[in-house]
This record gives C-alpha cells, sequence and structure tokens, in this order.
C-alpha cells in the first residue's frame, strides 16, 4: 500500500462526530473513535496503556490518570496479565469497579501457551480487573518461532482462548507481538490454516518501524485488506525513539494516529502525559503525505539498523523470554 492508500484507509475508520459526541461541548473537543475491524465496534484512536498506569508509587495516581482517560472519552484500555505483577489490573480494576465499566472497551492480554495455563490467567485477570467479561482477550508476545504452532496445537492457548469466548468471558480475540513483522504473518497464517479468524492484531507502528524490518509495511497492509482491527504501540519507541532527537512526542503520536489503526496505545504515567495524549487526540487529522514524507525523511537515518527500536533487536521488552514460566 502506498501513502495515499493508507490515507484512505484510515479515513474509511473513523467513525462521524455526531455518531458519539453527544453532550460534547464541540465536535473538537471530542476523542475521535474508529472502528475496530469488523467487529461493529468503535474505539477511540488514543487508548491508554496498561503498563504504565501500575508504576506509580502512590495507588491513587494511577486511579486518577485511569479515570480521567475515561472521562475524557478516552475508552479504549490495554491491560495484561503480567504488568506489573497483577498492580496494573488491580489498579484499573478497582476504577471499573466504581461504575467506569460501562465507559471502557477492555483489553487483556495472557501469557499461557497452554490450555490449562492460559484458561487460570484468564480468571485471574477478571478477578483482578473486578468484571465478567473482556471486550478483547490477546495473546501476549508472540515472539518465539514455535508460537504459532504450540498456540494452535491440540490443548493449545486458542483453546482456551475460544472456550472464554464460548462462556462470555471475552467478546473478541486477538494477539500481540513486537520483535518481527514475519512472526505476525506466521501466526495469521496459522490461524487461516486452522479456520481461525482474528479480531484484532496488535504491533509497533512509528515512524522509525517505516524504515527497518517494518510491520507497517509488511503486517499492517494484511490486516486492513482483511479488515482486522489494528492495535498500534510503541509509537515512541517506549521512549528510545525520543532520545534520537528526531522527532517530538507529538509528532510520533501524529504519525501513528495517521496510519489506518483502529486505536493507538499510549503509556501515560502522569496527568501531563493524558493531558498530552488528549491534546493530540481532539479534532485529529490524517497528516498529509508530505507532512509524512518531511517526518520519514527526518527519521531515516537514525532509523537504521534499528538501534532506537529495541523492542526489534534486543530483549530489553521481552517479558516472556526472561520469565518463560509464565508460558506454562
Amino acid at each position: 500500500m502506498n501513502r495515499r492508500e493508507f490515507l484512505e484507509a484510515t479515513l474509511a475508520l473513523m467513525v462521524a462526530p455526531s455518531a458519539f459526541a453527544a453532550g460534547t461541548p464541540s465536535a473538537s473537543q471530542a476523542i475521535p473513535r474508529r472502528k475496530l475491524g469488523r467487529t461493529g465496534e468503535q474505539v477511540s484512536c488514543i487508548g491508554l496503556g496498561g503498563f504504565h498506569i501500575g508504576k506509580q508509587k502512590d495507588e491513587a495516581e494511577s486511579i486518577q490518570i485511569i479515570r480521567r482517560a475515561l472521562d475524557q472519552g478516552i475508552n479504549f484500555l490495554d491491560n495484561c496479565w503480567d504488568y506489573n505483577e497483577g498492580q496494573s489490573e488491580l489498579r484499573m480494576g478497582k476504577v471499573l469497579r466504581d461504575g467506569y465499566r460501562a465507559k471502557a472497551f477492555l483489553m487483556t492480554k495472557i501469557d499461557g501457551r497452554d490450555k490449562k495455563t492460559a484458561a487460570a490467567q484468564i480468571d485471574e485477570s477478571l478477578k483482578r480487573l473486578q468484571t465478567d467479561r473482556l471486550d478483547l482477550l490477546q495473546l501476549h508476545e508472540v515472539i518465539h518461532a514455535n508460537d504459532p504452532e504450540r498456540a494452535f496445537a491440540e490443548g493449545g492457548v486458542i483453546e482456551a482462548m475460544e472456550e472464554a469466548r464460548k462462556a462470555g468471558k471475552a467478546r473478541f480475540l486477538g494477539f500481540t507481538g513486537h520483535k518481527s513483522p514475519a512472526m505476525h504473518l506466521k501466526m495469521l497464517e496459522a490461524a487461516k490454516k486452522h479456520g481461525f479468524r482474528f479480531d484484532a492484531v496488535q504491533m509497533p507502528l512509528n515512524v522509525m518501524d517505516a524504515h527497518y524490518d517494518s510491520f507497517e509495511k509488511r503486517v499492517l497492509p494484511v490486516l486492513v485488506r482483511e479488515e482486522i482491527g489494528v492495535l498500534g504501540m510503541k509509537s515512541m519507541g517506549d521512549p528510545f525513539i525520543l532520545e534520537s532527537k528526531t522527532v517530538t512526542a507529538t509528532e510520533c503520536l501524529r504519525y501513528s494516529l495517521s496510519l489506518p489503526a483502529s486505536v493507538v496505545i499510549t503509556g501515560m504515567d502522569s496527568m501531563d502525559r493524558v493531558e498530552q495524549a488528549l491534546s493530540v487526540a481532539r479534532g485529529f487529522k490524517p497528516l498529509s503525505e508530505k507532512e509524512v514524507e518531511k517526518l520519514l525523511a527526518r527519521t531515516e537515518k537514525a532509523a537504521k539498523g534499528g538501534g532506537f527500536e529495541k523492542y526489534k533487536t534486543s530483549q530489553h521488552f521481552d517479558g516472556t523470554a526472561k520469565h518463560p514460566e509464565w508460558m506454562g
């Protein structure tokens, strides 16, 4: 897909403000919603990252961040069974318990590769999040060579995920990964081989990914064509891309939002970060082709070799590699 086709696909995902912004002062103050693949769901273009809301020393600060995001129209909540030893889910659960569940499109991820381990993690996540259902359940960190085979094997995690959906514990199913576009494609091929269809897929989408072993170039067109919901992450490389001094945080968010992603998940570890995300999202309009070209030209040299995309080129972000016991 070329830039013009990406722009057309992004515009096709966007929902008219009047469809969701009743009671908002103006359309320019609303957080835009986008279609989530073929699910029929509409999610905020910006999502609240789960890892960062479990890092605050004071739990009350985490709760304040989550409430502020939801009150201002961010409805997509990201989380994971292993984030901060469960603190991210526990803190989010306290907010959801206090009347916020109806405002949220709730997603969490599990690490288990076998049915038994995965099923136990699903139930533990539901307990922590204080809810009886997830809007989206995802297999976390598809970064290992045998993940597609293990996931779809008899007694594998996909069986647990399908059973969770049938039991009403999860509405939609997906997978995530940050290491390799080739691994994502293998997972999608394995799903097709087994007659299974993912509702959503999560992956890095940013100004440097476009230059090196690119999810944007290799995986994004497949997801768009098959109408699978695209969840973008690591728009700032968490936060190594910013250390390159070639691009600002706002530019990073604007670039990722200009791609045909249903939602761009970003870490918000302070109220300032929440306001930064809100300011970019409100009344967002995709970058023009010329604006994209300028950003890519500015970041091209720094992006070579993936030095600022450590999630691809190191084990810095590989939680399941450091803790294989999480996979069962």
